[in-house]
């Protein structure tokens, strides 16, 4: 049953919401004491060779599930972080053995290697996964294990039925004949897992003065709450890190997940930092980005929002689960169509589900409820600018990642010409199961799936404080897959011709803010806010070159007085048209770029009012990952979502620069 399994892990964790909440912090047996982060020196490492202050662009995946997951732990995968950070460096790995039948097993490889990731089980149900895989345990021949192993029938069927077998729904979420008295079976397999999560982690960190691979200590915080997708990877700078990673079982509102990492991680004082990073929020019903804390006193409105601040600099737009940039359409969002934001959208476009308005619902994750603009990071951006207005606090200042979210112990896989799928390796294993038509997790079928998003990374030098400090000050950028490097520096006075300047990141620097920063005070006789943005297009493989690029824009938001969103978009180099695809061969054809740069001041700019800026990159045309592997089949053979409509054929690659923001004097 393949589309049992996917989604069954938010569906199955959805059904816990629907137990009376507690009021406050869940206390289980294993709630780590205070100050819980280990207090121990850093290990050495070599300074890096190749070091720029001007900083370099690194890419990575920070969102990466194996077989410790619960929703990977019952089917047949069995990677393990290790061979997560094995494949990310470039080395194969076996995804299923060969067949009785002597058919060949499935093997995949990156075609270049990753500069850093972090592997995100999720943080729910990691020991009782473990408890009912490993032999031995005490918990090994427990009814609940058996029907996790698919050993001896539950009360439903399939995968999603076996994931049963370990959760106490109506409960608090731990079964209690798997997790032992006072929970302590589950209580010392968590702390084992995590354990062997971390010294993973550790093998792979490259201390030498290469400095070619980075790893990071990270869990995956997965709150499900009414079916609607508002989880969180915890990323760690360095490898002291809290006792146990806080789940949503512990922590079931995320603003105790921020307390907590303020607790046992930031203000411990032993040295250990953190980031929590959402994702799909596309996903989230009005949920990710609402602002929830309305009816507080002021002074508590400000700390919460201060805290989601600190704790929240960036948001993953860009998986296989869907984009999260924009979308036509939504409530009260003001300005010309934007035809970019259809890209990859896993809730339908036609006919689009419900706008929520300012209210949120549930069901996302099965492909119900409405959507609200506040499932989008442009909207997100805007709700910042109207919040920072009313509080002056701004919780929604985000840099921009991607990443994949890939099920398959596979961080990075993204190329479209060689996707073998991302949620279960027994899934994903044919390609006509690849190609279903079939609905599935949120209502959309595995075509509409895509091979995800990379992150790129600004910093001085591939190490885990470099590349922190970077996620730290927003000096990211997110892509749909492709290894395009943009830029966007922001000033009051960059000459017209900086494009044409050896030095244009230098001075980018010199005179004015990276990506991510806010515009510096405006002068008392400046226009509007000049940028330079500037973008090399991916170089590829000597196999399969990077597309060239076709434009790059500007994106621009603000507020209205009403409370209105207002959105434009300005290209400000290259041009769209020129460039196609031939169908029958999937080879690009016409004009393109190796790089695109501009100089660009905003005509219409206001200085009494916020706004945000970023700049989206996009290559030419191409083909899509199911065009190309329809194109293996004879005509007359090829399954029917070969010829689906409502699927496009081509897509168009792209990266977006995290923000720049515009606050007036005095604000």
């Amino acid at each position: 049953m393949p589309q049992a399994h996917r989604g069954a892990i938010v569906s199955l964790i959805g059904l816990l919401a629907c137990s009376p909440a507690p009021t406050g912090p869940r206390q289980t047996a294993w709630d780590p004491p205070p100050h819980a982060a280990r207090h121990r020196a850093e290990a050495p490492r070599e300074a890096c060779a190749a070091r720029s202050e001007l900083r370099n662009a690194y890419f990575g995946d920070l969102h990466v599930h194996t077989s410790f997951s619960m929703d990977v732990g019952v089917g047949d995968l069995v990677a393990h972080p290790d061979d997560a950070y094995r494949f990310a460096r470039g080395e194969p790995l076996p995804l299923l053995p060969p067949g009785k039948d002597g058919s060949p097993g499935l093997v995949t490889q990156l075609e270049r290697p990753l500069d850093f990731a972090a592997v995100t089980d999720h943080a729910e149900w990691l020991a009782e996964t473990s408890l009912c895989r490993r032999r031995g345990s005490p918990a090994y021949d427990t009814p609940g294990c058996r029907i996790f192993r698919g050993e001896q029938a539950g009360g439903a069927q399939g995968l999603g039925g076996r994931m049963l077998g370990i959760i106490d729904v109506g409960g608090r979420g731990r079964p209690p004949a798997i997790c032992g008295p006072g929970d302590a079976w589950c209580r010392d397999e968590i702390a084992s897992v995590w354990r062997q999560t971390q010294e993973a982690a550790e093998r792979w960190y490259d201390r030498s003065a290469e400095c070619s691979f980075t790893t990071f200590h990270a869990w995956e915080y997965s709150a499900t709450p009414a079916l609607s997708k508002v989880h969180r990877n915890v990323i760690l700078r360095n490898e002291i890190v809290p006792e146990l990673p806080v789940s949503w079982l512990d922590e079931p509102d995320v603003t105790g997940l921020w307390r907590r990492l303020k607790e046992l991680c930031i203000d411990s004082g032993s040295g250990c930092d953190a980031l929590s990073i959402p994702h799909n929020p596309n996903l989230s019903n009005g949920r990710t980005f609402g602002v929830t804390y309305r009816d507080q006193p002021l002074e508590k409105q400000r700390a919460i929002a201060s805290l989601r601040s600190e704790l929240e600099p960036l948001v993953e737009m860009m998986q296989v689960k869907g984009e999260s940039e924009c979308r036509n359409g939504m409530f009260e969002v003001l300005g010309d169509v934007d035809e970019l934001c259809d890209f990859e959208k896993i809730r339908g476009l036609a006919p689009p589900p419900p706008d929520c308005g300012e209210s949120i619902s549930g069901g996302a994750t099965s492909g119900q409820g409405c959507v609200s603009r506040l499932d989008y990071a442009r909207y997100a951006l805007l709700e910042g600018l109207r919040e920072e207005d009313r509080i002056g606090v701004n919780p929604y200042r985000l840099g921009f990642i991607g990443s994949t979210d890939t099920h398959n112990a596979t961080p990075g896989d993204v190329e479209e010409f060689s996707y073998v799928g991302n949620d279960s390796a027994e899934e994903d294993a044919s390609a006509e199961a690849r190609l279903s038509l079939v609905p599935g997790f949120a209502g959309a079928a595995p075509i509409q799936r895509n091979p995800g998003g990379l992150m790129g990374v600004w910093a001085e030098e591939n190490s885990r404080d470099a590349l922190f400090d970077a996620m730290r000050r927003r000096e990211t950028f997110a892509t749909s897959g492709t290894r395009i490097t943009p830029r966007l520096f922001g000033s009051w006075d960059y000459p017209a011709d900086l494009c044409d300047s050896s030095e244009l990141v230098a001075r980018g620097y010199a005179g004015g803010v990276p990506m991510g920063e806010l515009l510096p005070q405006r002068p008392a006789d400046a226009g509007g806010p000049v940028f330079v943005t500037s973008a090399l297009r991916d170089p590829g493989t000597a196999q399969h070159p990077g597309g060239r690029l076709e434009r790059l824009q500007i994106v621009k938001g603000w507020v209205d007085d009403a409370g209105s969103f207002h959105q434009v978009v300005h290209d400000v180099a290259g041009s769209a048209g020129g460039a196609d695809v031939d169908p029958a061969t999937c080879t690009p054809r016409g004009p393109g770029a190796d790089g695109l740069c501009s100089v660009w001041r905003d005509p219409d700019f206001d200085p009494s009012r916020r706004a945000v800026y970023y700049a989206r990159v996009l290559e030419n045309p191409s083909c899509r990952w199911h065009t190309q592997l329809c194109l293996a089949y004879p005509r007359d053979r090829r399954p029917p979502g070969c010829d689906d409509p409502t699927v496009p054929a081509l897509i168009q690659e792209r990266a977006w620069t995290s923000p720049i923001w515009y606050t007036p004097a005095g604000s």
